[in-house]
């Protein structure tokens, strides 16, 4: 049985970081897993500047209100769920993703936690497992499917390497030119087609 792995932001819905520093006036928080591939690292340094400007879970939480799904995402995902399962793996938080996922039908999500102080401090963050998203898609192997997976950084890689079939979508000219042997695409339609010819749907 297939089971198709997806990336969430970026993929599915825009970059909630990006959103947030755009909303929030503070540039250097524009940097994602696009340009950092160490993810600890990364988040780290977000939440260093989250405290150098006070800023904790609520102001975040009302960015991503208004944050939308991508144009199409939904119908590329309604469609994708008729051909097979289909999973989110993200390292995102739960804290964060809950509107999205009402937004997008609640498909199943897999991702980590925050960790939030009584006064809304974001303090730490909890990450699922180590490589969580190759780890994921092992484990998903070892439970008896056959993966296929997308996403657009490089902490993504890791999983789309993995699966039977993997795909970049929307990723960057540096990511794509680095990884010259990985199909990418720029629509949904051309994605859904490659995964369609992989599960012979």
């Amino acid at each position: 049985m297939y089971l198709t792995c997806l990336d969430l932001e970026g993929v599915l819905v825009p970059e909630i970081w990006i959103a947030f520093a755009e909303a929030s006036g503070i540039p250097e928080l524009k940097k994602t897993t696009r340009d950092e591939p160490d993810y600890n690292k990364l988040m780290n340094w977000r939440l260093d500047i989250l405290r150098q400007h006070g800023l904790g879970l609520k102001e975040i939480q009302e960015t991503i209100a208004k944050i939308d799904p991508l144009p199409g995402a939904k119908e590329f995902l309604d469609q994708l769920r008729e051909m097979g399962q289909v999973v989110i793996i993200s390292d995102t938080f739960t804290q964060f993703a809950k509107p999205l996922m009402k937004k997008l039908g609640w498909p199943t999500l897999m991702c980590n936690e925050l960790v939030v102080g009584d006064n809304g401090e974001i303090v730490d963050f909890t990450m699922r497992l180590q490589d969580s998203k190759l780890n994921t898609v092992k484990a998903l192997q070892q439970a008896g499917f056959e993966t296929i997976a997308a996403g657009d950084s490089f902490n993504d890689l890791g999983m789309i390497r993995q699966s039977k079939a993997g795909f970049l979508f929307c990723s960057t000219e540096q990511i794509k030119a680095a990884n010259p042997d990985v199909p990418a695409y720029e629509t949904y339609d051309e994605l859904l087609a490659a995964i369609r010819e992989v599960v012979g749907a």
